[in-house]
């Protein structure tokens, strides 16, 4: 069972930009987000939905210092986005 049905389209989004890139830290993921959005990403929205991701296993939140947190996407993780986008595809490419 794929956890990915669960998601919000929000919570999907900074999964695969977590997925993008090793060890970032919640500032560079909300820049990111607020570049493909368009808009700004108020940390009420962020750090709870990146929450959720670690809780269910598909990203790991660690410290890197006092004042930061870093996520990187668990093995879980991408296997999730990689059935997700082989379902994505029987529908886009037939």
């Amino acid at each position: 069972p794929t956890d990915m049905f669960d998601l919000t389209g929000f919570q999907r989004d900074l999964l695969y930009v977590v997925a993008s890139d090793d060890g970032q830290h919640g500032l560079a993921i909300k820049d990111r987000m607020e570049t493909y959005y368009e808009t700004e990403i108020n940390h009420a929205r962020l750090y709870p939905n990146l929450d959720a991701l670690a809780e269910k296993g598909l990203i790991e939140k660690s410290q890197r210092d006092q004042r930061t947190n870093e996520y990187d996407l668990t093995a879980r993780g991408a296997r999730e986005i990689e059935a997700r986008i082989e379902w994505e595809q029987q529908y886009v490419d037939g």
